[in-house]
């Protein structure tokens, strides 16, 4: 028995010593072997368990929780009108949720909450987070990690973003969280998310990030995608790399409940400095335009045919307006942009994020394709409120004090994604906020709906919704067509609403 297991290792060893000698033999003469690679360490639970408690610890401190007021005025009684009945749908970004509803007697009141977070960005009290947690409110209080509580009052806000920028007066230089390099995210990236979920102050939750620029609502929008769990409450809160740097401000979650189900939105670290800096210098945000309106789902046998040999560009639908930017560049309908300040573009969701880090009066050089030719224009890019006026946010009479009454909308023209989402049916404006106790309101119109129709008059942009809201007569009944999306199915459907005027 013996014999047996001493020829058996016998011949093990000699089967190693010939794998080895076998890949010897197969090195080149007179090459030496290389030196072994250096190892890898994984680190070990415990190990990352405590670089989350270091992270959330030296972050929580600059972690503020907001509670904003405001007063619901109710001109009359009006029951709310969905789509048949059931429990309402909530759109699934929380962020153009409004959590409130029932019937009050004419002309009552009453106050409505919204909870969200917010950090410290500079010791003097200046403080980052989401327009929506602050926008309309009448009252904001802050909460700092030591309990103490002190008004805030709002420098400025910027909806394309979804970013604002609140001030507090503490008396004292106040902690302030680190804002790290949102581009040198990439997917698979540890991140903690810090924030107030249903009012759950300082709660810290754990992912990756899933996914970097995902669109938005906006064309200004572009997400880092994250599973931290983010729910309501946590907006406006900082998503944190283990570094301590803040990479993003927590903004929305993707969900058919309204609950967290794995795939939240922030806006990344370096638009939202961006946005700060023009807010705190200036009080609002500047964008160029290149005064071309672009061609959206523009199919690549269509830009081959106009010169594009790889089937990506954007090609220009209008020059406008006349000795416009495009235009006093000599670019003209038809042509093709393949470039945009030394960058490739391939679709026109591409030229966006360029454009927002461009300032207006800043000359670029833009290449373009025209009659199967590559050129290049110099164009000096304009101030987007100038030079599209129409194009930008219209408030068909949203806190406006007019002869027009009140429609109580937020609208915007309709990105890309939407379009391609609508197909053939791309028309309307975005709703992207309704005024509590409005005629929108009443009639049961939601953020995230398409407004398509007022009176069955066409509803081609912010200026003509903003045009036909002003033609309305007090006492007259409104009619709205609009399209809702449902995300238990993925379909769109069709819906006719309506209220009476004051």
């Amino acid at each position: 028995m013996k014999n047996k297991i001493v020829t058996a290792g016998v011949i093990a060893a000699a089967l190693v010593v010939g794998q080895v000698a076998g890949r010897l033999m197969d090195q080149p003469l007179g090459a030496s072997l290389a030196p072994p690679a250096a190892t890898l360490s994984v680190p070990t639970a415990a190990e990352l368990s405590s670089r989350f408690s270091e992270v959330s610890d030296a972050v929580d401190r600059a972690v503020v929780n907001i509670n904003a007021e405001t007063v619901v005025r109710h001109r009359f009684r009006m029951p709310r009108r969905g789509s048949g009945g059931g429990q309402r749908f909530q759109d699934p970004f929380d962020f153009f949720n409004r959590f409130f509803g029932g019937e009050l007697p004419p002309n009552r009141s009453q106050k409505r909450q919204s909870l969200g977070s917010g950090f410290v960005v500079d010791p003097k009290g200046y403080i980052l987070t989401n327009y929506h947690v602050v926008n309309g409110a009448d009252e904001i209080r802050v909460e700092l990690v030591s309990g103490e509580e002190f008004p805030a009052k709002v420098v400025g806000g910027d909806s394309f973003t979804d970013l604002a920028v609140i001030e507090i007066d503490a008396g004292k230089p106040l902690e302030i969280a680190r804002l790290g390099n949102s581009d040198g995210m990439k997917r698979g990236d540890w991140v903690l998310a810090i924030g107030s979920p249903y009012g759950l102050e300082r709660t810290v939750t754990a992912g990756i990030i899933s996914a970097t620029a995902r669109p938005g609502r906006s064309h200004w929008q572009r997400f880092l995608q994250t599973d931290a769990a983010i729910n309501r409450g946590n907006s406006g809160g900082p998503l944190v790399n283990l570094a301590g740097e803040v990479i993003g401000v927590n903004t929305a979650i993707l969900s058919a409940s309204g609950d967290n189900s794995g795939i939240g939105f922030a806006v990344p670290s370096n638009t939202a400095i961006r946005i700060y800096n023009q807010l705190v210098e200036h009080g609002r945000v500047t964008r160029g335009a290149l005064g071309i309106s672009m061609q959206t789902g523009a199919s690549s046998q269509a830009l081959k045919a106009l010169g594009a040999a790889d089937g990506k560009g954007v090609i220009i639908q209008q020059v406008r307006p006349e000795d416009g930017p495009a235009d006093r560049a000599g670019l003209q309908p038809g042509d093709v942009i393949v470039g945009f300040k030394g960058r490739k573009i391939g679709e026109p969701a591409d030229i966006y994020p360029l454009l927002s880090e461009t300032a207006p009066g800043e000359t670029v050089e833009v290449e373009y394709i025209r009659d199967g030719k590559t050129r290049t224009a110099r164009l000096t890019v304009g101030d987007r409120a100038e030079v599209f006026s129409e194009e930008q946010v219209a408030r068909a009479g949203l806190g406006q004090e007019s002869d027009s009454p009140k429609l109580g909308l937020l609208v915007q023209g309709l990105s890309p994604q939407w379009e391609r989402h609508l197909g053939a049916e791309a028309e309307g404006v975005l709703i992207m906020q309704v005024e509590p106790g409005s005629v929108a309101d009443d009639a049961g119109l939601r953020p995230g709906d398409v407004l398509v129709e007022l009176n069955k008059a066409t509803v081609s942009s912010p200026a003509r919704l903003a045009k036909l809201a002003g033609e309305l007569q007090p006492g007259t009944d409104v009619l709205f067509l609009v399209k809702r999306g449902q995300p238990a199915t993925g379909e769109t459907v069709t819906l006719y609403l309506a209220a009476t005027l004051p």
